[in-house]
C-alpha cells in the first residue's frame, strides 16, 4: 500500500486539503465541525504525514487539533513551499494549488513531526517574542530622540519610552515568574546560567525557542538553531561556508551571549583567540564560538550537569 501524505494550505476561513497520492483534493471551514470533517476524513487513509505552512498562528488550532487526533503533522517554514514548487515549475499561486505543494514537499522531502509545545512553553514563547518586539521599539524611540530639536516632541518620545520601559519590567517579571514556577524549567535555567556568559534572558530564550536543546545531538542542534555552516562548493571551486536558516531569536541570543563568553568565559576566550590567530576574521570566530557555546549548553542539558569550566 502506498504511503499517504496530505498537505494542507491553511487561510483565515477555510482549509485547502491535497491528499498524494490519490491526488484527493477538497476544502473544509477553519471551525471545530471543519476540523472534525478533516480528520474523520484523513484519519482513515492512515496518512505518513500531514503538512502544513507556519501562517502567523492560524495553523496552530489544526496542528492541535490533528496531533490529538493521533496523525503525525508538521508545521513548515512558507519559503521552503514556494521554493520548492518554483523548482518543481510550478509558478500559479492558489490556495488549492498550494496544498498540493506542500503534499508533493512532504512526499518528496519527508520532514521529520516534531512534538507540539505546551500551552505553557507557547505562553513563554510569546512573551520572549513581545519582550524583544518591546526593545526594538525602545532602541527605535531612543534614536528618534536624538535627532529632534522641539521640546514638545522630545517630551512626546520620552513619554512613550517611560510606557515601553514600564512595559519591559512588567514583561521581565511576567517571564522570571513563569520560569520559576516550572520546575523543569527551573532546573534548566539553572544549568544554562551556570555558563559564563549565558544570564537570564539568554537563558528563557533557549528555554522557549530551542525547547529540543538537550535532546539532539550536536550537527541536528547547530542545524536547527542555524549556527551550522552550510557549504558553497561546485567542481573545484570552494566557496565560502556561512550559516543561514535556523530560528533568529535563537541565534540574536547566542550571538550577544558569545560576545560576552569570549571575554568572560576561559573555554569560549582560549577558542576565540585561537581562531584569531589562525587568521580568521573575528565575524567568523565569533560564529565557531556561538556553535560551541551552542554544543557546551546542549551537553549540560543531556546530562544535567553545570559548568564546571572543563
Amino acid at each position: 500500500m502506498s504511503e499517504v501524505f496530505v498537505g494542507v494550505d491553511v487561510s483565515k476561513d477555510r482549509l485547502d486539503v491535497h491528499v498524494l497520492p490519490q491526488g484527493q483534493a477538497f476544502a473544509v471551514a477553519r471551525t471545530p465541525a471543519g476540523l472534525s470533517d478533516l480528520i474523520d476524513t484523513i484519519a482513515p487513509l492512515g496518512p505518513y504525514l500531514v503538512a502544513l505552512e507556519a501562517s502567523g498562528g492560524l495553523e496552530s488550532v489544526v496542528v492541535a487539533a490533528l496531533a490529538g487526533a493521533g496523525i503525525p503533522v508538521v508545521a513548515l517554514n512558507p519559503r521552503q513551499i514556494r521554493d520548492f514548487a518554483r523548482a518543481t515549475g510550478k509558478l500559479a499561486k492558489t490556495d488549492a494549488l498550494d496544498a498540493a505543494a506542500i503534499a508533493r514537499f512532504a512526499e518528496a522531502v519527508r520532514p521529520e513531526p516534531r512534538p507540539l509545545a505546551s500551552e505553557d512553553a507557547k505562553a513563554l514563547a510569546e512573551l520572549i517574542t513581545r519582550r524583544r518586539q518591546v526593545i526594538e521599539m525602545l532602541v527605535a524611540e531612543r534614536n528618534r530622540r536624538r535627532l529632534v530639536q522641539a521640546a514638545r516632541v522630545r517630551k512626546s518620545i520620552d513619554r512613550i519610552v517611560a510606557a515601553l520601559e514600564k512595559q519591559l519590567a512588567e514583561l521581565d517579571r511576567d517571564i522570571a515568574s513563569r520560569v520559576r514556577e516550572s520546575p523543569i524549567w527551573r532546573e534548566k535555567e539553572e544549568i544554562l546560567k551556570s555558563t559564563p556568559g549565558v544570564g537570564d534572558q539568554t537563558a528563557r530564550t533557549l528555554i522557549a525557542a530551542l525547547p529540543e536543546l538537550g535532546e539532539l545531538d550536536r550537527r541536528q542542534i547547530a542545524a536547527l538553531a542555524g549556527v551550522a555552516p552550510i557549504n558553497r562548493d561546485s567542481g573545484k571551486m570552494r566557496g565560502k561556508r556561512a550559516i543561514a536558516g535556523g530560528r533568529a531569536d535563537v541565534r540574536c541570543a547566542l550571538y550577544m551571549a558569545a560576545l560576552v563568553g569570549v571575554r568572560c568565559n576561559p573555554v569560549l576566550k582560549a577558542y576565540y583567540q585561537r581562531l584569531r590567530a589562525a587568521g580568521k576574521a573575528p565575524k567568523v570566530a565569533i560564529v565557531a564560538a556561538m556553535r560551541k557555546l551552542l554544543t557546551i549548553l546542549n551537553a549540560m542539558l543531556k546530562t544535567k550537569t553545570v559548568w564546571n569550566g572543563a
